[in-house]
């Protein structure tokens, strides 16, 4: 169907959830789950509205999660307390987590989009901003010190996005958005022993690597079959 609007500016309520991992943590899998929500705008480029551009303001979830298959799996006795310098201490060790990272954001998105209007189906390409807003690191069962102003993560994530939408009804549109971090997140240096006594010293780079389900409806959207 064609999409017709009485004004310019089109307006979107936006709610879904997040896929999440981060690349560089060495936990691989898109077990960590976000809320994904928030308002939008888009305005048509053309007379057909064939081509558009979109802005966002959501509040999104992302980051990363894993168990260990039994409990116990990690041995502290292996590791010097020196590793743990960042340690909560007044949480409790957790022997079945592997990895808890969660991190909030702010993020603005821009997007722009092009629009088949014989099948209603539309994918975009575009970039966002992401403010963190908060922080929280469970990792090899210790909770961290990590929170927005320890620094642990980069206050801003700067990332790509692909999207489609898929007209359900009228004004309502599914969305499926994959979205990866341009810039590192984080970056963390290592040095590992080897058993003749030598040292290997290596980088993670961490980047947000996620996918989003999402459900839009648009606002003052004419819907012309």
């Amino acid at each position: 169907g064609q999409n017709l609007s009485a004004q310019r500016f089109i307006g979107s309520a936006i709610l879904g959830m997040n896929a999440c991992q981060i690349e560089g943590d060495d936990v691989h899998g898109f077990y960590k789950i976000g809320v994904n929500g928030g308002a939008g705008v888009t305005l048509p480029l053309n007379r057909k509205q064939t081509w558009s551009v979109s802005a966002e303001l959501l509040y999104t979830q992302k980051g990363s999660y894993k168990r260990y298959l039994s409990a116990g799996a990690f041995d502290t006795t292996n590791y010097a307390p020196s590793m743990f310098t960042d340690v909560d201490r007044t949480k409790p060790f957790n022997n079945k987590l592997k990895c808890n990272i969660s991190l909030d954001y702010v993020q603005i998105p821009v997007i722009f989009h092009y629009e088949d209007m014989t099948s209603g189906c539309s994918f975009g390409l575009g970039f966002s901003w992401s403010r963190l807003v908060r922080a929280k690191e469970v990792y090899n069962g210790f909770t961290r010190t990590t929170n927005v102003r320890s620094h642990t993560y980069n206050i801003s994530d700067w990332s790509f996005l692909a999207d489609a939408n898929i007209r359900l009804y009228k004004n309502l549109t599914l969305n499926v958005r994959w979205e990866y971090s341009l810039v590192p997140i984080r970056t963390v240096n290592f040095d590992y022993q080897r058993n003749d006594g030598t040292v290997d010293s290596y980088i993670n780079k961490m980047h947000n690597h996620l996918v989003s389900l999402r459900l839009i409806y648009y606002i003052n959207e004419k819907f012309v079959p």
